[in-house]
């Protein structure tokens, strides 16, 4: 079973900045860049929706939302997938989640969840 591990959530002022990342312990070093990866957030009330992703290729999709001021990167060496989030606003408070897919073509991966870091914007 896949394993993904969040952490680097928290609580911060409304133009701050976080970084989360996520650990991939149980995929083998040799698959991980084969996979696509992504971040989804779900604020209390609302569906969970797609933050950004990154599939094999390199290719990224992001919500309009965070356009400009969330980047998600990859590190295939240490098979992690992380996400810079700058500019942050009250409206990005949400639980972030970690996905990853069996393959690598999609940009909306699915197939594996971790358990979710609390991120808190105050205004």
């Amino acid at each position: 079973q896949v394993q993904l591990v969040e952490s680097g959530g928290g609580f911060v002022q409304a133009g701050g900045s976080l970084r989360l990342s996520c650990a991939t312990p149980r995929i083998i070093l040799s698959t991980f860049w084969s996979r696509s990866m992504g971040w989804y957030r779900q604020a209390p009330g609302k569906e969970r929706e797609l933050v950004a992703a990154v599939n094999s290729a390199g290719n990224t999709n992001y919500a309009v939302s965070v356009k400009g001021r969330f980047t998600i990167s990859r590190d295939n060496n240490k098979k992690t997938v992380n996400l810079q989030m700058n500019s942050l606003k009250p409206e990005d408070t949400a639980v972030y989640y970690c996905a990853a897919d069996r393959d690598g073509t999609s940009l909306l991966p699915n197939d594996y969840w971790g358990q979710g870091t609390q991120v808190t914007v105050s205004s």
